[in-house]
């Protein structure tokens, strides 16, 4: 059996003819789409609203088929509309046509501004696409295009699908399609030409009715009447005398120094060249009937004037070259330098500095030379100018990157207390500090981290700006920044306060360079004052202290270690907590180490009691010593040293570092309650014989309990004791107490030692590469950017600009309050600002164009306003009175002052000898150049293909500009007997 069964196995072969093939299995995968799509049988929607494709939300859906190993797209296009009541309506539907064959005929949205192509040319609500998924793959040949266009047919017919469905053919540039819509025993087959060169004869209208006609084939005689809507577009590019209004930049006055310094506090703004390219003008006749109107090869009866619908569109210049928008990406493109100072100018101007000074003996004379003493005679004015000397001494006054006039009118601007010829011996200082105004504008910088927009940190970086963008660029914005560094320097030296500076510690709310600028006027600020005491031999006042109003601390207040802030009386509890305190006494570990080992438990209260009473600053009120009932006198005290950002961050990290052990805890006590220990030191002086309680009371009163109690006399009396806490074994406060000797705030050891870190600041500013520069003062540049399109927008006033700029304020807080942002998300900012510019100048230049300043009728001047703020947010606009209009008008003129230029109209001579009037209407140039599109819609409703068949919707749509010729058809037959 074996052996029989063998040959028959080889014989016997199975062909299965119920296998499906790729194009069977392609035609299920489309009719699965429109399944899963619920795009199957019969939903009339509503009767489409006018303008509703543009005011409406279109939205697709898309999925991926493909046949055989070929990718297809399958996109599905709708207007979102209300859903309307479909129950029950079906059965009565039965003989009604589809929604999207009804659409055909629908007048109320044709020639839409912004839609799909397809909604355009036959003004679908909805319809599906079949495309290549590859954007280079295209469908070439015709019996592939056939083989698509059939499945379409098959799936169509399987699913009772009513939406139309489109085969994409030929590149995706050309934008072709054929489809097909399919209903109860109707069809629509949609159909498209698209010629590059235009045959003659369908350049008019009657041309176009022949093919329509004939594509028809109605067998009725007479036809009836075919609908037309026409539209014709003009493109005026020529704006003649209707100059760009933008004003360029006077440089000349700039360097000249005519303007004085004032121009270098200001931005640029506006385009430099036209925002607004072309106009379109759309004229439109929606409803003509056929035999109304003539337009063939001689004649035309479409005269753009007589047109009953006018509408406009501008087209915008593709990026236009705005000012402000390159005033910031140029100086954001220094930020990506890695060049050092030195490397752009040459050698270094401090190295040369140090060679003049490298003899021993004008070192040793340095060391001992006494305090500067302020030279009466000298004036700022001359001072600073020194640091030029020394560049020029090494580099000629041509190799200069800056004008010798323009780096002066920056100084005077950067520096006015320069421009004053009176001596400033170091007593008067430039307070440019105006009370903080409540206003958003003056607080965007606490937003932005860069800094107050009257500040010289903002000031600079202006001007850093300018010289990057008009004189020298790299070059001379390393040499300006070396010339405020040496500035800085001298300043320090010679006791001269920076001007444009708030007094205080550094507003920790502002950019880092700003903080270290700060910083430096706090070191100058104290060393003055040292040096000052110091002549004045004042016994009693700490220098650093001598602002200190007596009467701001009351009986019941504490001290004010808060000043800053404006926080009278903080106690020890709450400022010890807070983080900008918390660290600012590490300098001082090591004296503190020394002094609890000398002073030891030495000299009681009552041997200090002998001591003479030192640093008063005044009497506090009605708290007296406990002990022998002498007023208490509050201490002349040190002030906390102030601290910047990137001090803070070290501070803390050092802390830290120190661990959780006992030990390091102890250490981190002992380093925080160095301003304590001075604070102690100054109240043991002032009040010699005096106990930790007495101190408690005055500088923490919520540590020192107070009770009434009833002494063995009967009388009430107050009893007071140190709160729990103080009382813990090895308390700091107890243990810094017996380490405090009595010494006075002025012979104690600065807190602050400001001549360490003022040379810490000019070290941090000279090191500075101009990337680093760039990098700090970004924010202040964008600052002023969204300052200046603030004040631009205020004067246009428009809404939507508006709301650009705050979603701009909040995109750019959100990324510049981050140390070290992206360069990418910077980009972003510098990008949206520029779009603004660019909206504002295209405001300005349609307001130039349509001559609204010069209205001088209100009426007409608001409806010029409405039409320019509705032409820069909508697509298109409709001109109200068409040519007779306000605006109408206005165009009309903009095109006849265009056509004449454009003709050169010919000389008078010419025209007398042109004898007949008809001869010169010829010559004579028309008022509107040829039409740059021409659209025309037919629509017509006939039986096809028999006399007796249903009368179906048929329409063509036709467009002609200079290098295109379309026709799209989409002509719908009775299928019921054929």
């Amino acid at each position: 059996m074996a052996a029989d069964s063998e040959p028959e196995s080889e014989v016997f072969e199975i062909t299965d003819f119920t296998t499906a093939s790729e194009w069977e299995r392609f035609i299920s995968k489309v009719e699965e789409v429109l399944n899963d799509w619920k795009l199957i049988g019969n939903s009339l929607g509503k009767p489409l609203e006018k303008g509703i494709f543009t005011s409406g939300t279109w939205e697709e859906k898309s999925d991926e088929i493909s046949f055989a190993d070929f990718k297809f797209s399958v996109t599905h296009h709708y207007l979102v509309q209300d859903s309307t009541d479909k129950e029950g309506k079906d059965e009565i539907l039965e003989d009604v046509i589809p929604q999207s064959m009804q659409d055909l005929l629908c007048m109320n949205n044709d020639f839409p501004p912004r839609a799909h192509c397809l909604v355009r040319w036959y003004g679908l609500r909805e319809f599906v696409v079949i495309a290549p998924a590859a954007n280079h793959d295209a469908v070439l040949s015709e019996s592939k295009c056939n083989l698509l266009l059939s499945s379409v047919s098959v799936a169509l017919g399987n699913t009772g699908c009513q939406v139309p469905l489109f085969v994409q053919i030929h590149h995706k540039w050309r934008r072709m399609y054929v489809g097909e819509c399919q209903g109860h025993g109707v069809r629509t087959d949609f159909e498209m030409v698209h010629l590059r060169k235009v045959p003659n004869q369908y350049t008019h209208l009657s041309g176009l009715l022949d093919i329509f006609k004939s594509k028809i084939g109605c067998p009725l005689t007479p036809l009836p009447p075919v609908s037309i809507a026409i539209r014709f577009t003009y493109v005026l590019q020529d704006w003649q005398q209707y100059f760009w209004p933008q004003q360029p930049p006077d440089i000349d006055a700039l360097v000249g120094g005519e303007v004085g310094g004032l121009e270098f506090g200001k931005l640029p703004f506006g385009a430099c060249e036209d925002p607004i390219s072309e106009l379109h003008l759309a004229t439109t006749w929606p409803h003509l009937t056929e035999g109304i109107i003539v337009d063939n090869d001689v004649y035309s009866d479409l005269d753009p004037i007589q047109a009953p619908h006018w509408s406009v569109r501008v087209r915008k210049a593709d990026n236009p070259q705005c000012l402000l928008g390159d005033f910031v990406t140029e100086f954001f493109k220094i930020c990506r330098r890695k060049e050092s100072t030195d490397e752009i100018l040459g050698r270094s101007t401090f190295e040369e500095e140090g060679r003049e000074i490298a003899d021993i003996t004008h070192a040793l004379s340095k060391l001992t030379e006494p305090a500067p003493v302020p030279i009466h005679k000298l004036s700022v004015s001359n001072m600073v100018h020194t640091a030029k000397k020394k560049i020029r001494k090494h580099r000629g006054v041509e190799e200069s990157p800056l004008n010798n006039d323009v780096l002066n009118t920056i100084l005077l601007f950067l520096f006015p207390d320069a421009a004053s010829e009176k001596p400033l011996d170091g007593s008067s200082s430039t307070d440019n500090n105006n009370p903080l105004s409540e206003s958003e504008e003056y607080n965007l910088y606490n937003q932005f981290k860069s800094a107050p927009s009257d500040s010289l940190t903002y000031k600079l970086a202006l001007c850093l700006c300018m010289i990057n963008f008009y004189h020298g660029g790299l070059k001379g914005v390393a040499h300006l920044w070396q010339e405020f560094v040496l500035e800085m320097r001298f300043r320090w030296e010679n006791n001269f306060l920076i001007p444009g500076l708030a007094s205080g510690p550094p507003d920790l709310r502002c950019c880092l360079l700003h903080q270290k600028l700060q910083m430096l006027n706090c070191c100058i600020e104290r060393k003055k004052a040292r040096d000052e005491g110091r002549k004045t031999n004042t016994s009693d006042m700490y220098p650093g202290d001598a602002g200190k109003a007596g009467d701001q601390l009351g009986p019941d207040n504490l001290k004010d270690t808060d000043k800053e802030k404006g926080e009278v009386g903080k106690s020890w509890d709450s400022w010890s907590d807070s983080e900008e305190e918390f660290f600012e006494c590490l300098s001082d570990t090591e004296e503190l180490k020394g002094n609890g080992q000398e002073s030891g438990k030495k000299g009681g209260p009552r041997e200090m009691a002998n001591l003479k009473p030192e640093g008063r600053l005044h009497q506090h009120g009605k708290l007296t010593l406990l002990h022998n009932g002498e007023p208490l006198y509050i201490p002349v005290t040190q002030e906390p040293a102030p601290m910047t950002e990137d001090l803070l961050e070290e501070q803390s990290e050092v802390l830290a570092k120190l661990g959780t052990s006992a030990e390091g805890a102890h250490l981190r006590a002992r380093m925080q309650s160095a301003c304590l220990l001075s604070d102690m030191e100054s109240f043991k002086a002032a009040n010699p014989g005096c106990f930790l309680e007495d101190f408690v009371r005055w500088y923490s009163p919520r540590d020192y309990i107070e009770e009434e109690v009833i002494d063995e006399k009967g009388n009430v009396v107050l009893k007071g004791e140190l709160s729990a806490r103080m009382k813990i074994p090895s308390n700091m406060w107890v243990e810094a107490w017996e380490t405090a000797k009595p010494i006075p705030a002025r012979r104690q050891r600065r807190l602050f030692d400001d001549t360490r870190e003022a040379e810490k600041v000019l070290h941090y500013l000279a090191v500075q590469k101009p990337a680093d520069l760039a990098r700090h003062l970004l924010p202040c540049v964008i600052h002023a950017a969204v300052l200046k399109v603030k004040e631009e927008e205020n004067l246009e006033n428009i809404s939507s600009v508006k709301k650009i700029i705050k979603q701009i304020i909040t995109h750019s807080s959100k990324v510049l309050h981050f140390p070290n942002p992206e360069d990418k998300k910077l980009e972003e900012i510098i990008h949206q600002i520029t779009n603004v510019e660019a909206i504002i100048a295209r405001a300005r230049s349609l307001k130039a164009k349509f001559g609204i300043e010069k209205c001088e009728q209100e009426e007409e001047k608001e409806d010029l306003e409405r039409f320019v703020s509705c032409l820069l947010e909508q697509p298109e606009v409709l001109v109200v009175g068409a040519g007779r209009g306000h605006a109408g008008k206005i165009i009309h003129k903009l095109f006849v002052n265009a056509q004449r230029a454009a003709a050169m109209a010919p000389p008078e001579e010419e025209l007398k000898r042109m004898s007949s009037p008809e001869e010169r209407r010829q010559n004579s140039v028309s008022d509107f150049p040829p039409p740059a599109g021409r659209e025309l819609i037919l629509r017509t409703t006939v039986p096809r293909p028999a006399p007796y068949s249903r009368a179906l919707p048929q329409r063509m749509y036709s467009v002609l500009t200079k290098e295109d010729f379309r026709l799209a058809g989409a002509f719908s037959s009775d299928t019921s007997f054929f």
